[in-house]
């Protein structure tokens, strides 16, 4: 089986987030980026297959050179080979796109995407994939097996889980569930140190239109003070919340 594992280079959500340009541009000084988590939890499950079942595992990202350290770290956690689209993800049909076109030159069973990085929180890549390649599709993916050519795999819904059957070839779009947070792991030294030896190939993207583009950033309105009402003060506790807060 061999696996793509598409990975998002994210900012670290402890960072502090600012602008530039008249809020058009995200300012990169001082952020430091990270897999998205989504996509961390994908990686982990992609790496339980390579050593089950001997699967091959790839990494694969749209982005610039900057991006490289984010992927080096993929294949430190124990990934075979790293591709690079060498192009900015502005759009996530745009990067949709250029993902499609990986894994149609690649031939691969299985694509493993987060269901949405932290940063756009879009939402849309794996499944426009999926389209793009006529592929099964399973979203928001919380639990996955593979026997031979068939497929298990659990989804979070509305107020419960579902399970489903499927076949490969496969596009998910995974979420925490299908390993925890304690599954996740941290790349030794070893792992480290075989990185560097492990392909990381720079593919220039094809062409495609971006139907979206960014006007202007907007952090969210600070926080106003805290009013504290005492215990017994029923009648002012209502007051306020219908008067002042307006939520009743």
């Amino acid at each position: 089986m061999k696996i793509l594992v598409c990975i998002s280079n994210v900012p670290d959500t402890t960072s502090k987030i600012n602008f530039t340009e008249g809020d058009t541009k995200f300012d990169t000084n001082g952020v430091q980026f990270v897999i998205n988590p989504n996509d961390e939890f994908g990686l982990t499950r992609a790496m339980w297959f390579k050593e089950k079942q001997g699967a091959t595992v790839h990494v694969a990202t749209v982005g610039g050179p900057q991006t490289e350290p984010t992927i080096r770290k993929a294949l430190a956690i124990g990934a075979d080979e790293a591709i690079r689209v060498n192009a900015e993800p502005t759009d996530g049909f745009f990067v949709a796109r250029q993902l499609a076109e990986v894994v149609k030159n690649g031939g691969y069973d299985l694509i493993i995407g987060g269901r949405e990085s932290i940063d756009y929180n879009g939402g849309m890549v794996p499944g426009i994939m999926a389209t793009l390649l006529d592929m099964n599709f399973v979203n928001t993916c919380i639990g996955l097996e593979i026997d031979g050519n068939n497929a298990t795999a659990m989804r979070e819904i509305d107020g419960g889980k579902e399970k489903l059957s499927t076949t490969l070839p496969l596009v998910i779009g995974g979420q925490k569930g299908l390993v925890e947070e304690s599954d996740l792991r941290i790349p030794n030294m070893r792992g480290i140190m075989m990185a560097r030896k492990k392909a990381l190939n720079v593919v220039e993207p094809v062409d495609a239109p971006m139907p979206t583009q960014d006007q202007k950033f907007e952090k969210p309105a600070a926080k106003g003070p805290v009013k504290l009402v005492e215990a017994d003060n029923v009648g002012g506790l209502v007051d306020l919340l219908h008067n002042e807060a307006k939520v009743i």
